[in-house]
């Protein structure tokens, strides 16, 4: 089968189209995917240049962490699927390729109304950021929600998810035109990331790290979450720890890359939830561009400078 290998570690020009040994036959509740889409996130830039391995027992020179096709194959334990079904979902790796092994828990059905090439933008998205919302800050309706780097493709997922949860939305970014397109997208109010103080929230959903530490903490309402998804600008930054006892502040952090299958499933089912949202178009996913395979150094290079407003998607 083909799939997009890398030769070593470094710039696009380690990218190749390569011929690889097809997913051996399903066992238990296995299954093989034969992928249509597969969504292009910053983790394969970075896996790319060397600074983010592929997890144990995932490909380590195959691309690719989710994807949308139909069944291929299942295995004996295999329960609800059949052949020809659509699904997509999450993998470690290996996912930018023609056929993706992986197994039942991990995938969900693809709604009718969602193209293959949505939904193969929707899975590490989308579970990233509804895990963070919901697992992790227990987001409620008519709570106000903080999203930085909003202008990403987690940070517009979180926005579209907060949104159809009854959420007020705020979001920064470092790119004004970014910050004004997704006001499309439900976001409600444009939050200045220089500004000396954020506004007050219940849940800050942060991308940056150790710039943004200290307004953070400070913006939080009494009982506020704060979610950790990135650490952009630094993973260390000195903490008023009195802050968080006085106003009884909860601080996580998330990602889902290095979870096991069945933590992995959990996030993925808990998701399940919101499909109805993307059934009926509530929730569209935005795609700034659709190449094919063949393509993905144009890919790398446009996430890279950050032009992409939205999933960038291979098709296969």
């Amino acid at each position: 089968m083909k799939a997009l290998r890398l030769k070593a570690f470094g710039g696009t020009d380690v990218l190749e189209i390569a011929d690889v040994p097809e997913p051996r036959p399903p066992q238990d509740d296995e299954l093989v995917v034969r992928v249509r889409a597969a969504g292009v996130n910053r983790a394969d830039t970075l896996q790319r240049r060397g600074f983010y391995p592929a997890p144990p027992g995932s490909p380590p020179d195959i691309l690719g962490m989710e994807f949308a096709g139909e069944v291929s194959a299942v295995g004996p334990g295999v329960r609800d699927l059949r052949v020809g079904d659509r699904v997509m979902g999450l993998v470690g790796g290996g996912a930018q390729a023609e056929f993706v092994s992986t197994r039942e828990p991990l995938v969900l059905r693809v709604p009718d109304s969602v193209s293959d090439v949505e939904a193969g933008g929707i899975p590490e998205a989308y579970i990233t950021a509804h895990d963070a919302l919901f697992s992790h800050a227990s987001l409620v309706a008519g709570e106000h929600v903080l999203i930085h780097a909003v202008g990403s493709g987690v940070g517009l997922a979180a926005v579209q998810l907060a949104k159809a949860a009854g959420a007020a939305t705020y979001g920064s970014a470092r790119s004004p035109a970014k910050a004004s397109r997704a006001k499309e997208l439900g976001l409600d109010h444009i939050v200045d990331p220089k500004s000396l103080e954020f506004p007050t929230v219940d849940i800050v959903i942060d991308f940056v790290g150790a710039d943004y530490l200290q307004r953070n903490v400070a913006c939080l309402a009494m009982r506020g979450r704060l979610v950790f998804v990135s650490t952009l600008s630094g993973a260390r930054a000195d903490l008023d720890i009195s802050m968080l006892m006085r106003k009884r502040l909860r601080l996580a952090g998330t990602m889902m890359r290095n979870r096991d299958d069945n933590e992995k499933a959990r996030a993925t089912k808990a998701f399940g939830a919101m499909l109805p949202f993307f059934a009926d178009r509530r929730i569209v996913v935005p795609i700034d561009r659709v190449l094919p395979l063949g393509q993905a150094a144009a890919a790398h290079t446009a996430m890279e400078a950050n032009e992409n407003f939205g999933k960038i998607v291979l098709t296969l």
